[in-house]
């Protein structure tokens, strides 16, 4: 059995010295790289309690009309009868009923993807911005796959800001109405968020 080779002293002080000169030249760099980050806790941020709330809301994807509020920015593969590779920029009007007159209180905004080579399946990206009363200014993201022609959808909102700061949740999504002329669309969407 072969014995370990001990360090004789000379290369000893040598790894001793050598060890201690780097570890002094990289520990400012290491030490700095993990500066900008610090521990909270969160009794001293004096957070309220967390709470559930659901929102019934219509959103309106008007694609006909001069003024849209979804625009294509990337067109569909040729020949995919799922839209394939479709891109639309949405800036929908979120109203409180089903009709687009009733009264409006924020804006979905983001956009929309057909990411789905075998069904109509959409990537859905967008951000509900209030625009109405206790919740003007604030906003819950919604990131999510839409299968458009299942009766109910769900998406998962993975944060917000202002009084959805630290959001959890999720939405479902059912058609209200689509008209297959114009390419209209209104869905009803229930969500349901978990915020302070």
């Amino acid at each position: 059995m072969a014995r370990p080779r001990l360090i004789s002293p000379p290369h000893f002080s040598f790894f001793i010295i050598f060890f201690f000169i780097f570890s002094s030249a990289i520990t400012p760099i290491l030490g700095e790289e993990y500066s900008y980050v610090k521990r909270v806790d969160p009794k001293k941020m004096k957070t309220p309690k967390s709470k559930l709330s659901h929102f019934r809301l219509y959103w309106h994807d008007i694609v006909s009309s001069s003024n849209p509020t979804s625009v294509p920015v990337i067109k569909p593969a040729n020949n995919s009868s799922t839209f394939f590779g479709l891109v639309s920029m949405i800036d929908n009007p979120l109203t409180i009923g089903p009709n687009l007159s009733s009264k409006m209180v924020g804006k979905a905004q983001g956009f929309y993807a057909a990411a789905d080579q075998e069904e109509v399946g959409l990537l859905m990206v967008m951000n509900f911005v209030f625009i109405d009363g206790k919740y003007n200014g604030s906003s819950f993201t919604v990131l999510g796959r839409n299968t458009v022609f299942s009766k109910v959808r769900e998406m998962p909102i993975i944060g917000g800001s202002g009084l959805f700061r630290f959001a959890t949740g999720y939405v479902q999504a059912e058609t209200y109405m689509f008209n297959y002329t114009s390419g209209d669309a209104t869905v009803e969407y229930h969500a349901y968020v978990m915020h302070y």
